[in-house]
């Protein structure tokens, strides 16, 4: 075998201790990481999917939604509940209509079947933001959204404006 095909131990540990502070790797780690136990607790709390959840709440507490506005809400793509909402009214958790003042727009709505999931989840998932609270203060979530908005601000600058940018490493 030659040396280097071996697997050099120590420049392994350099490069994971690299990586412990990209946060571009993080974010997506730790999104994987929350979607999964979000599902495992949705199978226990009702069966039902993190998009439906996330979208049976916001109609819990707005009331009435167009698709825009639950995408908005959700900082989901407007496409991925285009896709999830049939599926949803199919399941009878959401009615969805024409707008009366604009036929372009679809008026989303929770049904009783919706309101019935909700009620089996919300208790589940609210334990999970309970928990959450047990691992950071309200003034430390507050602090760790401002970073969110901020890197989200940074996520959305145009990718030339990067590109343009001479590398610092």
């Amino acid at each position: 075998m030659t040396k280097s095909a071996e697997r050099d131990v120590a420049r392994i540990r350099a490069r994971q201790a690299r990586e412990d502070t990209n946060v571009f790797a993080r974010l997506a780690s730790i999104y994987a990481a929350s979607r999964k136990q979000a599902q495992r607790l949705l199978k226990g709390g009702g069966g039902i999917s993190i998009v439906e959840w996330r979208t049976i709440w916001d109609l819990h507490e707005a009331g009435p939604m167009t698709i825009s506005d639950l995408a908005s809400t959700q900082r989901a793509d407007h496409s991925l509940l285009s896709r999830a909402l049939p599926r949803m009214q199919e399941k009878g958790l959401v009615d969805m209509r024409r707008a009366a003042d604009d036929g372009r727009q679809t008026i989303v709505t929770l049904t009783d079947e919706g309101r019935r999931a909700y009620d089996l989840a919300a208790p589940v998932m609210g334990r999970r933001r309970a928990a959450l609270r047990d691992v950071f203060t309200e003034d430390e979530i507050v602090t760790f959204v401002g970073f969110l908005d901020r890197f989200e601000e940074f996520a959305h600058r145009p990718a030339s404006d990067i590109a343009a940018k001479e590398p610092t490493e």
